[in-house]
């Protein structure tokens, strides 16, 4: 068969792309980050972490998380708005073997009830705006383990300001009592003092149990293996790189809400 698109694709574009470059979504996070670790990862309220902090900080997670007896492709649920905690959760999970469920957290009671449930996450990192509704469900939920932070968390000092105006000015942390429940600065100096045992986890391996929005219905859960991801990178990385001047850092602004596919793929991923 003749492929006459590829008559329409720019120069520099190839007609196929090799999935054999990375055998997980960990060893492309982790091969990039040392090559990049001085160059800044992400940028949040005025605050920005390195590649090399991102490394740090998402292996304390993953062997925290190694820490409590966790096989591999356990569910971790992530539910928080675009922070700097986000992606030292999501890819300290993913470098040590689970699947991460991303949940939105403007979910009400019934609805993280549901997908807690159905994905099975025995793990969830909130923000702490949001712990009172996971308050209400959790008996009924198979979470065995509960991280809470906060908005200003990673900030600095500044994260003090952040906090105080968040909790008492604008009261927007209604209160909350989960007796369990490990903060997340707490979480990190734990996990700095253990080992990130290494995880074979390969192309057929869960990355992401990733939930629709339920507009046409109960929310569902779509799973997306290593391989999923990693090749919808490749092509758009095709499309993209003739494009870029690769001498210098690239730039993207994340509007979009990481815990959604699109921007989880182009923002966080594709970029990294």
């Amino acid at each position: 068969m003749e492929k006459i698109w590829l008559k329409s694709y720019p120069p520099g574009v190839p007609a196929e792309i090799d999935l054999r470059q990375y055998r997980s979504l960990g060893e492309l996070f982790e091969q990039n980050c040392k090559q990049f670790s001085d160059r800044p990862a992400y940028y949040n309220m005025g605050v920005t972490i390195s590649f090399g902090d991102l490394e740090r900080m998402s292996r304390a997670f993953g062997a925290w998380l190694q820490s409590k007896g966790l096989p591999k492709g356990t569910r971790i649920a992530i539910m928080m708005p675009n922070c700097l905690q986000f992606p030292v959760c999501a890819f300290g999970a993913l470098r040590a073997g689970f699947t991460v469920t991303n949940v939105n957290p403007l979910y009400t009671a019934r609805e993280l009830e549901l997908q807690l449930k159905d994905s099975a996450a025995e793990v969830i990192v909130v923000l702490e705006n949001f712990a009172q509704v996971l308050q209400q469900v959790r008996a009924r939920t198979p979470v065995k383990h509960v991280v809470v932070t906060s908005l200003g968390e990673m900030l600095g000092l500044k994260g003090l300001i952040v906090n105080f105006v968040v909790r008492h000015v604008k009261r927007m942390v209604p209160a909350w009592d989960i007796a369990d429940a490990v903060r997340f600065k707490d979480m990190l100096a734990q996990g700095a003092g253990l080992e990130l045992k290494r995880v074979e986890v390969g192309h057929d391996d869960v990355a992401f149990l990733q939930y629709t929005g339920g507009t046409t219905g109960i929310s569902k859960g779509a799973t997306l293996l290593h391989r999923n991801i990693l090749a919808n990178l490749e092509q758009a990385c095709a499309w993209l790189r003739p494009f870029l001047d690769e001498s210098h850092p690239q730039v993207i602004i994340t509007a979009l809400p990481l815990y959604h596919i699109f921007s989880l793929t182009a923002n966080a991923l594709l970029m990294l």
